[in-house]
């Protein structure tokens, strides 16, 4: 009889397990992983390099590893903080992964630091469906995306344990309709708190980093009802659906059949089609190269191969 294997499903129970045993890592050297999601555009570099300033200021020891498909251009930024800063460059991949996540710690990530802020691949389907081992799982939009972004991206916001509203200073000349946008937010994840922010003019500054604190110690941090209906399958079927035995993995496991289906591809070309929909890379190697702003800088294929590059300088802030 010939039995038939859902390979995605075993991708993502395989990445679980890596994610737990990395949490549990972590959570043990008193570290706390922030996992940021966001569309292309939305403003989370601006915000987290604000965020980590703030954190050098009150002494909380913080690093960031920030993934893009291609340049340096969000670690160099982020550099400037003062913090540790690591570039992954994923060639394609359109998420990261657990395993992908341990690997450029390994080594790098001091061993006293108390927050890990991770700038995940820009995009709101990928990235949704991969647990990191956070702790923390936050998701940014800005007020220039529409009202209805929850509602496009069900699997996405309706997994995370808080929602970050970016670039408010600009809210009225685009005539973003906050009440529409908290509505639609309440459909797909009731409960989850959303806050407010500018990082140029500074509202909302510190929020992120009070909510990470807070995640470290377990305070009050958000169950998403999504993550509670996870079926044993380990399909999502959408928000708002519960389809009986499920079970609880926290806000980080949607394994894609819902609202956003579709869009991963297990053994891409490594192409960025835009939209939010990118292709796996699949198989490769690893680079290593240390920018003369501080910040490492990797390309992750998976093959474990480091090769040395020249130094970068860095660019000058477009803002």
């Amino acid at each position: 009889m010939c039995r038939v294997v859902d390979l995605r499903q075993a991708v993502l129970a395989k990445n679980d397990g890596a994610a737990q045993a990395l949490r549990d890592e972590l959570t043990a050297r008193g570290t706390t992983v922030v996992n940021l999601l966001s569309s292309p555009g939305s403003g989370k570099t601006a915000l987290l390099e604000r965020e980590l300033l703030l954190a050098r200021e009150r002494a909380v020891p913080v690093a960031a590893l920030t993934a893009d498909l291609a340049t340096e251009n969000d670690a160099l930024r982020l550099a400037r903080s003062g913090v540790p800063v690591k570039q992954v460059l994923t060639d394609g991949l359109c998420h990261l992964e657990a395993g992908m996540l341990g690997r450029h710690l390994d080594g790098w990530l001091p061993e006293d630091t108390r927050l890990l802020f991770v700038e995940n691949v820009g995009n709101l389907v990928c990235p949704a469906g991969y647990d990191l081992g956070e702790s923390l799982r936050v998701v940014l939009a800005s007020v220039t995306e529409g009202e209805d972004k929850p509602l496009k991206y069900p699997t996405a916001f309706g997994l995370a344990q808080l929602v970050v509203v970016t670039k408010t200073d600009i809210a009225q000349a685009v005539e973003f309709d906050e009440a529409a946008f908290r509505a639609n937010v309440e459909r797909v994840n009731p409960g989850v708190e959303i806050v407010m922010t500018s990082a140029r003019k500074g509202e909302g500054l510190g929020l992120l980093l009070d909510r990470a604190l807070a995640a470290g110690t377990g305070a009050g941090t958000h169950t998403p009802v999504m993550a509670r209906r996870q079926p044993a399958t380990g399909h999502d079927h959408g928000a708002g659906h519960d389809h009986g035995a499920g079970h609880d993995h926290g806000p980080r496991h949607d394994h894609g059949h819902g609202h956003d289906h579709g869009h991963l591809h297990g053994h891409g070309h490594g192409a960025d089609h835009g939209s939010d929909h990118h292709h796996h890379h699949g198989p490769g190697h690893a680079h290593d190269r240390t920018p003369a702003s501080g910040a490492d800088h990797e390309h992750d294929h998976d093959r474990g191969h480091d090769h040395e590059h020249p130094q970068v300088q860095p660019a000058a802030q477009t803002r």
